[in-house]
């Protein structure tokens, strides 16, 4: 397929090697993204260099936003491509927050009502995000407070603004050039 293609336009096995092939992208992204964030060590860290991860992880998802952008516009089907932006990006700004998340946690157990290991922070991550807020985890410091409503605030922008640029994205490499 050399130029935009109609989902309508595409036979049924096509759709199919479509639809498996976005899984497979996907699924290759989550692995890489979460294996990378538990394997990862975050021992001896301080709130000063939480800050600095969140500064350099919002400017990653940004960067990694732009050229899924620009993917979903060159793409052959790019519903299909737009979905794939979003099972990236989401991920990877949630694993953004928690990294800081555990940042903050391994430099001061006394910044959330229990002390986050990897599994932790991404739990309380998802529930900000998702707004169900179980309760379970709650932060206790003013730092903390701050870093999760920011989190919050930028939730409804991921939300409302990323998903609107990709499918616009999305329409504009279906209607080409």
């Amino acid at each position: 397929m050399s130029e935009s293609t109609r989902w309508t336009e595409l036979d049924r096995r096509r759709r199919s090697r479509a639809i498996i092939t976005t899984a497979i992208a996907i699924i290759l992204a989550w692995i890489l993204l979460f294996g990378a964030y538990y394997l990862i060590p975050f021992d001896d860290l301080t709130s000063g260099e939480s800050l600095i991860r969140l500064v350099i992880g919002i400017a990653a998802f940004i960067v990694v936003l732009v050229f899924e952008l620009h993917g979903v516009k060159r793409a052959d089907i790019p519903g299909l491509r737009a979905i794939q932006a979003l099972g990236v990006t989401i991920p990877l700004f949630l694993v953004v927050f928690a990294v800081v998340y555990l940042s903050m946690s391994q430099s001061s157990p006394t910044h959330f009502s229990e002390p986050l290991d990897h599994t932790g922070a991404l739990y309380l991550v998802i529930t900000v995000f998702s707004t169900v807020g179980f309760g379970d985890i709650t932060p206790e410091s003013n730092g903390a407070r701050i870093l999760i409503s920011i989190q919050m605030l930028l939730d409804l922008i991921v939300l409302g603004a990323v998903v609107r640029l990709l499918t616009s994205a999305a329409k504009s490499g279906q209607d080409g050039p």
